[in-house]
């Protein structure tokens, strides 16, 4: 087994330190009453991998059949895709969280009474997020945020990307667009101002397709487009972020303009027409993308601005091959601080267990590779390590320190 020079850890020491080292997942759909999986079919109908089961002939309306004519189905839609990526982040849960191997019904019997009886340990989600010594989760609606059972509740970061829409819709419909628009923008500064006052760290939000740029400013009249309105409107909450000292975390890269179905958009425009933003005004933004190709414009516009920060791989940008590339990109022109690498989406902890597994092996192995080869050293490596999985992420949220105390 190959060994390095300084500390003279063998691979599989350097794999296992990473693997223990802390991690802040920024972004889930975690629900803080119910956390674990109420049942194996919620592991299993989980939306990325329900997605690859039904490329491998899995019924959209499996619910609906019998118990075992379901199972049936489960089980060859899982090997049929036991190549993908989803598929080895299933297998990992039901591995490492439960010791089973799903190899026939028998198997998916067997896991469907062990998470159900995992549903009813009200330690189980701690006890999950331990095995990868995952401290703290971000969610974006405050009903959310109480974590119950866990050492701590979670971090709320409120999404507006609804709340946008319908600012929008107003001003666009209405008698006095222009009076509307500064009531809207009134209204912004108000509830942005509440956040800051709360200790919150920021807002998130989701934007469509965006034909305007950001360095055009617009007056807002009778014949303002929707994208000249939606554009006001970021400025105006950029403003308003600025003032209080809150994030703003953009989601990018998902489009749903055109069918009813998500999908990914390599604009090439894309992040460009937002940098306006990143020059005037001097609150962090945070970059989440899901379109591959706008990852190194991620990273020039981080290298660009001081104040913008790039966060983990979100829908389709959530595969090893893109992970690679993009943690190449990041570790070549960037601060170690100024990027995170977890995003896991989860709607249970289990999931969120998963995919923190599957990114945390994806980095280890990546930074070996580079450690190994001589570009970078162990202390170097580790210290990229520590950043990425959470250190980088726990300094730009705990800007409002009293938001992040431990319960109690």
């Amino acid at each position: 087994m190959s060994s390095i020079g300084n500390g003279g850890n063998t691979k599989e020491q350097f794999i296992n330190h990473v693997m223990a080292l802390p991690v802040f997942d920024t972004h889930t759909h975690l629900v803080g009453d119910r956390l674990s999986a109420r049942d194996f079919w919620e592991i299993a109908h989980y939306f990325w991998l329900f997605r690859e089961l039904q490329a491998g002939g899995y019924p959209a309306d499996s619910e609906k059949l019998p118990e075992e004519e379901r199972i049936a189905a489960f089980l060859n839609a899982y090997k049929e895709t036991r190549s993908t990526l989803m598929n080895w982040t299933f297998t990992a849960i039901m591995r490492e969280l439960y010791r089973i191997e799903i190899k026939d019904a028998e198997s998916i019997r067997e896991a469907i009474a062990a998470v159900k009886r995992s549903s009813t340990d009200e330690g189980w989600a701690q006890q999950t997020a331990d095995r990868l010594n995952i401290r703290r989760f971000v969610v974006n609606h405050p009903e959310h945020a109480v974590f119950e059972g866990m050492r701590e509740h979670a971090v709320l970061i409120p999404r507006i990307d609804g709340a946008i829409g319908k600012w929008v819709d107003r001003v666009a419909q209405s008698a006095d667009p222009a009076g509307e628009f500064l009531g809207v923008r009134s209204e912004i500064s108000q509830l942005l101002g509440s956040y800051g006052a709360a200790g919150l760290p920021g807002v998130m939000t989701t934007l469509p397709a965006y034909e305007t740029s950001a360095h055009i400013r617009y007056t807002i009249s009778d014949s303002s487009t929707r994208d000249e309105i939606m554009m006001e409107l970021l400025h105006a909450v950029c403003a308003a972020s600025e003032q209080n000292g809150l994030i703003v975390q953009l989601f990018l890269g998902v489009e749903r303009s055109w069918c009813g179905t998500a999908f990914p958009v390599n604009d090439t425009e894309r992040i460009l027409k937002l940098t306006a933003l990143f020059e005037k005004y001097s609150c962090s933004f945070e970059l989440v993308l899901a379109s591959e190709l706008n990852n190194l414009d991620a990273v020039q516009a981080a290298w660009n601005f001081p104040n913008v920060h790039i966060g983990g791989m979100w829908w389709f940008n959530f595969r090893a091959s893109t992970y690679r590339d993009s943690m190449q990109y990041r570790l070549e022109a960037l601060p170690a601080s100024k990027s995170s690498v977890i995003v896991s989406d989860a709607r249970c902890m289990e999931w969120s267990f998963g995919k923190i597994m599957l990114v945390k092996k994806l980095a280890a192995e990546f930074l070996w590779e580079r450690l190994e080869s001589g570009w970078i050293d162990e202390e170097t490596a580790l210290h990229t390590a520590r950043q990425w999985l959470f250190e980088s992420a726990s300094k730009r949220y705990a800007m409002k320190e009293k938001h992040l105390t431990a319960k109690g």
